[in-house]
């Protein structure tokens, strides 16, 4: 089976979260969904939730797929899932990120994406705007 990333669209109040990598050195500045690697035995909901305690210091609850899934080197997918927070006067925190930043429908296309990232695009923006509307 391939390694499934699952990767975190947390939209609140019309926005996007999206936090910048601060290593490997060639991705240092670009940005990311939160999200991470799903363990054995974890459900891809489980993993998502995990990565973003671990990453964001938040709890988040995962709803549907968001967008078609993406090919990643290594043989690896990722699937990007709708995610909340379970209590929305929580404000993510980057652990493991060098910044966070909630980012508008209008401004999703000024950030320096990851190459995986950039290709969800068209849905992300589908995604913010539902919740703007």
């Amino acid at each position: 089976m391939d390694a499934v990333i699952v990767g975190a669209a947390l939209v609140r109040d019309g926005k996007l979260l999206a936090q910048q990598r601060a290593w490997p050195p060639h991705h240092a500045g670009q940005w990311e969904l939160p999200g991470g690697r799903v363990e054995e035995g974890e459900t891809e909901a489980f993993a998502l939730a995990r990565e973003c305690h671990e990453e964001l210091d938040v709890v988040v609850t995962v709803g549907d797929r968001v967008g078609p899934e993406i090919p990643l080197p290594g043989g690896k997918v990722l699937r990007v899932y709708a995610a909340a927070l379970l209590s929305p006067g929580d404000e993510p925190r980057a652990v493991e990120h060098s910044a966070l930043r909630w980012v508008g429908d209008d401004e999703l296309d000024e950030l320096d994406w990851l190459p995986a990232d950039r290709d969800l695009l068209p849905a992300l923006h589908d995604l913010v705007s539902a919740d703007h509307g």
